[in-house]
């Protein structure tokens, strides 16, 4: 895809529904008694995985696009599946639906595309070990044979599930992956089972697992859930993503003389750090309309064109807006001044490398930019030039770069643009309806 910069932007658009919430809704519902309806439901690539995954497991769902049907079994109404999970590329699908498999009675093998065989699953693996499950990575080159196992920590792997007991975890990172699988296996497990996280990580399991019923309580950064509770199904309407508004909000903010209005957005405090960054950073943006919808905060953002400054981004924060980090970078390099991002290795561990990711095809358009074992400082300001953009595959890669593009002077190509469909199938199309 050839991205040029002959733009500005105007007008309004909503983004698709959040692609935490919606797995959630595939997940938790399966596990609940009756009928769950899921309205606005994001169809890309890594919830249809979800879907897939639970389809093997012995649920109906029923997918008709602006809506899902999942004709829930209650809490042990799972049974074993003939066949691989395929996680496809979702980290999301694989860290959470291990801790529900961790309270079966069967084993189950999963395993995922190239990414995935990457992505660390010792930290799920170590607390549900401790609460009774068993795990075993197999080597991949022998996969599905399964003649050679392995103890590489990532797919593909077997569980096999067990009689749980509750722990109190202390998570080494804030990750509500982790924290999600523990508090899933902990339905299954014998007494109560608490996460303790450094920091709070985005809290969407523990608004929606309260909704179906389950008995789950906050304080602070410790998540504590009984088990065996009585889950019922529900009707939950998914809001827009705010991972998927950052891009529009970038562009809307760099980009000359433009002004964007994104409806319905999610904008749950332990996820909205994107806004606060913008900000910071001197954005003009406004949160209109601000609602509660299926538990959830939902609002307008008002975008605006801005002359942004650099700031520091770490701490607290970046939990609540790690998978906006890429997007973030992209905002530095138009910003006056220098913008420092810390505390955040976990981007090493993501669909790919980010921390290296970003400063290769940031340096390759111009910007300085330093790298640093937990982030990256870029000197904001210098005019950016197109190049050819190393996307590795990774859709919120490919989405911050094009943000970049359309910024920069001359011609910048991206070298696999369709891997946004993972999380944003129509993302290009919207970009287009608001180009003037």
């Amino acid at each position: 895809m050839k991205i040029t910069n002959n733009y500005s932007f105007h007008g309004e658009l909503s983004v698709p529904g959040d692609k935490s919430i919606s797995h959630r809704g595939i997940m938790f519902g399966a596990i609940s008694n009756g009928l769950t309806e899921i309205t606005n439901f994001l169809q890309g690539a890594d919830c249809l995985s979800t879907i897939s995954c639970f389809q093997k497991l012995g649920i109906l769902i029923e997918n008709h696009g602006s809506s899902v049907l999942v004709h829930g079994k209650g809490l042990h109404g799972l049974s074993a599946p003939s066949q691989i999970l395929d996680v496809g590329n979702s980290g999301t699908t694989t860290r959470l639906i291990s801790g529900i498999l961790a309270g079966q009675s069967f084993e189950t093998a999963l395993d995922g595309d190239h990414s995935i065989r990457k992505r660390p699953m010792q930290r799920i693996f170590t607390p549900l070990s401790q609460m009774g499950a068993s795990f075993q990575c197999w080597d991949q080159a022998s996969f599905p044979a399964r003649q050679e196992c392995c103890d590489s920590g990532c797919a593909p792997f077997t569980v096999r599930g067990g009689h749980l007991k509750g722990i109190h975890y202390h998570s080494q990172v804030a990750s509500a992956q982790v924290k999600s699988a523990i508090l899933l296996a902990g339905l299954y497990a014998e007494d109560e089972t608490s996460v303790t996280e450094p920091v709070l990580s985005r809290n969407h399991t523990e608004l929606m697992l309260s909704g179906f019923g389950a008995c789950i309580t906050s304080d602070g950064a410790t998540a504590s859930i009984r088990p065996e509770p009585v889950l019922n199904g529900q009707n939950i309407h998914v809001p827009g993503d705010i991972s998927s508004a950052a891009y529009f909000i970038a562009l809307g903010l760099i980009t000359p003389h433009s002004e964007i209005l994104i409806q319905n957005v999610g904008v749950n405090p332990t996820r909205s750090g994107i806004l606060d960054t913008a900000l910071a950073m001197g954005g003009n943006l406004t949160l209109l309309n601000k609602r509660t919808v299926s538990g959830e905060p939902v609002a307008d953002i008002l975008v605006k064109s801005s002359h942004l400054h650099g700031a520091v981004v770490g701490g607290a924060a970046i939990p609540t807006l790690i998978d906006e980090i890429p997007v973030i970078a992209v905002m530095a390099a138009f910003a006056e001044g220098a913008t420092v991002i810390q505390d955040a290795q976990e981007l090493k561990v993501k669909e790919s490398d980010r921390i290296a990711v970003v400063t290769e095809n940031l340096k390759a358009m111009g910007a300085s930019i330093v790298p640093t074992e937990d982030g990256m400082v870029i000197e904001g300001g210098r005019p950016l030039k197109g190049a050819r953009i190393h996307t590795c595959q990774d859709h919120r890669i490919a989405m911050s770069f094009t943000v970049a593009g359309l910024n920069a002077s001359g011609e910048t190509t991206l070298d696999d643009e369709n891997c946004a469909a993972i999380s944003y199938p129509s993302f290009y199309e919207d970009i287009l309806t608001l180009a003037k």
